[in-house]
């Protein structure tokens, strides 16, 4: 290792061991352990030399805030025992977890403060985003859906297959002479959690639903009522409600989605190339 390479703080390996394994660092792999502490020492660096710079020095952090961050760690553990002994486990105490949050929250404060220099969103730069990506802004076409499901259970008396499938088709033959019927007989009889709210699926698009239902719902005129279908839930009626065509979005609905991904952009863009200046001016 290079001797100028700062030594990972334990709060970093716990952080990076989590954010990239979903793990405690004592039960990283030996090829994820390596990754971790390659990462942590290069993390440690950035961050001691943002802290170094002048922007460091004009940012204040309120105690507050250190408070919150330190409470939200500790209110994850059910008592103290297991709270202190899990510090024990990665190289931390409370003292040191304290401090390393309020570091953590500094570098973040200064980096938030560099991306404000980032150059503003226009609203020029917004219509030639929207212009160059125009085949983006399409809203497919959906349907909004109603269903009721009958489940299938062989272990369960009235649920067999025989006897579920018989009630699904009673239903469906009611709906058939009926259909403006179909919200009150999903809520007596549907066995989804959309009973409730009679059956009602939404404004769904291609490609939300089990295979076989998405399949029956698009061939669905509006109004129209679906025969029985199988899924890997049970059975199904559908009943589509209406059907909203393909369109173009316009630049109106969508111009402050656009800003706030060009901003975002802009902003990691700067935070990126102010880092870097740093280790070049080093």
């Amino acid at each position: 290792m290079n001797p100028a390479t700062p030594e990972a703080t334990p709060y970093l390996t716990l952080k990076l061991a989590r954010e990239l394994y979903g793990k405690a660092p004592e039960k990283l792999a030996p090829a994820e352990r390596t990754r971790v502490t390659q990462v942590a020492r290069r993390q440690q660096e950035i961050e001691q030399r943002i802290l170094a710079t002048l922007e460091a020095t004009s940012v204040l952090l309120l105690p507050a805030s250190v408070d919150r961050a330190f409470a939200e760690i500790r209110q994850r553990f059910a008592d103290d025992t297991e709270y202190l002994a899990d510090l024990a486990r990665a190289g931390l105490t409370p003292d040191s977890l304290r401090a390393a949050l309020e570091r953590d929250l500094k570098v973040e404060a200064v980096l938030e403060q560099v991306a404000h220099r980032a150059p503003a969103v226009s609203d020029t730069d917004i219509e030639i985003f929207f212009l160059q990506h125009r085949a983006r802004f399409v809203k497919p076409e959906t349907r909004t859906l109603r269903h009721i499901l009958v489940t299938i259970n062989d272990t369960l008396s009235g649920n067999e297959r025989t006897a579920a499938q018989a009630k699904i088709e009673q239903i469906r033959a009611r709906l058939a002479r009926e259909p403006g019927r179909f919200a009150e007989q999903a809520l007596k009889h549907s066995e989804c959690p959309t009973a409730v709210n009679g059956g009602l699926l939404g404004e769904v698009p291609r490609g939300k639903l089990y295979p076989e239902l998405d399949a029956a719902a698009f061939e669905l005129p509006a109004g129209g009522l679906s025969a029985v279908v199988e899924s890997e839930l049970g059975f199904h009626v559908l009943l589509c409600e209406r059907i909203e065509p393909q369109r173009d979005v316009t630049l109106a609905e969508t111009s402050e989605r656009i800003r706030e991904r060009l901003e975002t952009e802009r902003r990691q863009a700067f935070q990126k190339a102010w880092v870097k200046q740093l280790f070049e001016a080093a």
